[in-house]
């Protein structure tokens, strides 16, 4: 079976495992743990930052950004189908009891829109405090937002004094896809949150990335939502090996998804963007997204529903060159039947 259900269906190479075997390790919550210690400085120097912490997962890199920034009541201007508002269980309005307001379409908005989204400072409205941009954008199909547009939107947000978070699970592939650093592209933002275990490969983990003083207070905050281990030099030593060794083939993934994008537009009745990173969306009008996946598991390929009708798919460190082609097979007979059967 080929699974394309997204890129955190990777497992740990075998040279990975063996980084993880290794590893020195110790007591991570006395910051006594050097192998973390090292993974925290390289994430903060690729990104271009004073400091970072590991964190076990996306979703609190992010919720942990939102306590760093905000108060009780604030709001925070995300895009469309943004990742801290969509599938994060409501974490925001729980833990930091802030409020969303969504500016723009597809994930993506101008500074005019940011600039429309603030609330003027009146006691009965909430304050806007944050901004947060998810790059590249999930719901979207892994696109990337235009750098015109993020220093933009920055500028329009150091006038009026808000603080800047960027959702970087997927920045590698930004970069790659821009070829621009990941530190150019982290640059405008106080805090970025970029994630091990996606396209990099990586079993688990984030990182959360900032100035000195907001990773003092992330420390304290990571170990409120009990994100704080202990030996944990065993998961850095993996995303580690990870930030070394797999970030240059991303480019792989991209042309794999393009390949693969690029089959399915041939099917009538479905239309497929083209793909800008490593995630194909395939909307299906008229046609249930499930009858498509379940076509396309009969024929050895999972991939996900992504509302009633649009499926996305994921490809990443796991698909093989050589599987490319029987994966992209499977899924234009599969995508053929399913259109064909709306239409019979």
């Amino acid at each position: 079976m080929i699974d394309l259900r997204s890129d955190t269906v990777t497992r740990p190479t075998e040279a990975m495992r063996r980084a993880m075997v290794s590893a020195p390790v110790g007591d991570d919550v006395y910051r006594e743990d050097p192998t973390m210690r090292r993974l925290e400085e390289r994430a903060a120097e690729i990104t271009g930052k004073q400091a970072a912490l590991f964190v076990p997962s996306g979703t609190m890199s992010n919720q942990i950004a939102l306590l760093c920034h905000t108060q009780r009541g604030d709001e925070v201007v995300i895009g469309e189908g943004a990742h801290c508002a969509f599938y994060e269980s409501g974490a925001g309005a729980a833990w930091s009891g802030v409020q969303f307001q969504v500016a723009g379409q597809g994930g993506l908005f101008t500074a005019e829109e940011l600039e429309a989204a603030i609330k003027p400072p009146a006691y009965y409205m909430p304050r806007t405090r944050l901004v947060a941009l998810e790059n590249t954008h999930n719901r979207a199909g892994g696109t990337v937002f235009p750098e015109q547009h993020v220093l933009q939107i920055a500028a329009v947000a150091r006038k009026h004094g808000l603080a800047l978070h960027l959702d970087g699970a997927r920045l590698w592939n930004a970069a790659v896809a821009t070829g621009h650093t990941v530190a150019a592209l982290a640059a405008p933002f106080d805090t970025v949150s970029v994630c091990f275990s996606k396209g990099l490969g990586a079993p688990v983990g984030s990182a959360l990335c900032g100035s000195a003083e907001q990773i003092a207070a992330a420390l304290r905050f990571r170990k409120m939502l009990g994100g704080g281990m202990r030996q944990a030099g065993v998961l850095a030593a993996a995303a580690l090996h990870a930030l070394e060794h797999h970030r240059v083939r991303l480019v792989e993934d991209h042309h794999a998804a393009e390949r693969i994008a690029s089959a399915l537009r041939e099917v009538p009745g479905a239309s497929i963007p083209v793909p800008e990173t490593n995630i194909v969306m395939v909307d299906t009008p008229g046609v249930p997204a499930a009858r498509f996946v379940e076509a396309a598991e009969e024929r050895g390929v999972l991939v996900s529903a992504f509302g009633p009708h649009r499926v996305r798919l994921c490809t990443h460190l796991d698909l093989a060159t050589e599987d490319v082609p029987r994966a992209t097979d499977a899924l234009v007979q599969a995508l053929r039947i399913a259109m064909q059967k709306a239409n019979a």
